[in-house]
């Protein structure tokens, strides 16, 4: 042993050297990736019977919520907290939903283009994301005529942003949203939503390519449109259905799912008729929580699908869960 002891302190600054250098070397290989810092395209997809149902991802806005009325500022921060969110500005998806039908591509909704800036805008990338383009959309189903659902048909040019697509809209809102007399006697912080309206219908009423429909009716086979006025004149739901399967989008029936769902008598700064949307909110979640329909909504947290359960007080949202699409045959 005492032999040994030179040999040991001979070596001992070359094995100092050797564990740095291993350590340097272990060091390099379990070094950080780089963050990414970008998100996973904004679709999803589910079945609705034979059909495809594709969300889109148009973008999120905040909205404060002092807009919203009938309801004290303090019940709005509790419900808020229920769902861990701070306010007063809430973060608010603006969605789209595109349905393949195996004959017909329909889009309920365009989203909202960069007119309300850069945070919007998306839906085209996400179409494309998704596997389609703008080309092969046959139809296009707005629910109302504000313009985060309607400033999407038209590019930047006021080109049509889905030149094939025959585009319908309820008639009520057409009277509204598309008439200059309207417009003129608006208030003047309003007249620009009349503007975006007319500008995204412009050139597909030159084209012959702009519909519209009365309250309650069958647009093409299995698609349903649903009055559910108040937010607008001519506010509508869409019913999609493939046997037993069903699908309800509901448009802006809800705005802040933290508070509407809880206290659905809340309106919101923007509908126009608030009693009417009220209303029309109570309907529509009696229906769903009744029938167990599944819902999809413009302005609920990206994909914005789910269900309504009834509670002693209000209603609940219950959001889908992610899941594989059915194998092919």
């Amino acid at each position: 042993m005492p032999a040994s002891r030179p040999f040991a302190r001979l070596h001992r600054p070359l094995c100092a050297l050797l564990a740095a250098a291993l350590l340097a070397c272990t060091g390099l290989a379990s070094a950080a990736a780089p963050q990414q810092m970008n998100q996973v395209p904004g679709y999803y997809r589910m079945a609705v019977g034979s059909y495809e149902i594709t969300a889109l991802y148009d973008g999120a806005i905040d909205l404060d919520s002092a807009l919203l009325k009938n309801i004290d500022e303090q019940e709005i921060r509790a419900l808020l907290a229920r769902k861990f969110l701070k306010g007063p500005a809430v973060q608010t998806a603006v969605n789209a939903y595109l349905i393949n039908t195996g004959s017909k591509l329909v889009l309920v909704d365009a989203g909202a283009a960069k007119l309300f800036g850069p945070s919007l805008g998306h839906i085209a990338d996400n179409l494309r994301a998704a596997g389609y383009q703008p080309e092969q959309v046959d139809l296009v189903l707005v629910t109302h005529l504000h313009g985060d659902h309607v400033n999407g048909l038209v590019t930047a040019d006021g080109q049509p942003a889905f030149p094939k697509a025959e585009v319908w809209s309820a008639q009520a809102d057409n009277d509204h949203w598309l008439s200059e007399a309207v417009a003129a006697a608006a208030p003047e912080g309003a007249k620009p939503f009349f503007k975006m309206a007319r500008d995204a219908a412009a050139p597909y009423l030159a084209a012959g390519k702009w519909h519209t429909f009365a309250s309650d009716r069958e647009i093409i086979p299995g698609i349903t449109a649903i009055a559910a006025h108040g937010h607008t004149p001519g506010h509508s739901a869409y019913l999609v259905s493939d046997g037993d399967a069903r699908l309800l989008i509901w448009g802006d029936l809800v705005h802040n799912h933290a508070v509407q769902f809880a206290r659905p008598v809340v309106s919101i700064e923007f509908d126009v008729d608030p009693a009417k949307a009220v209303a029309a909110r109570l309907a529509l979640f009696a229906r769903a929580a009744e029938e167990r329909l599944m819902v999809a909504g413009m302005h609920l947290p990206f994909p914005g699908m789910g269900h309504v359960r009834k509670e002693k007080k209000g209603y609940a949202w219950v959001p889908v869960e992610f899941a594989p699409l059915p194998a092919k045959p």
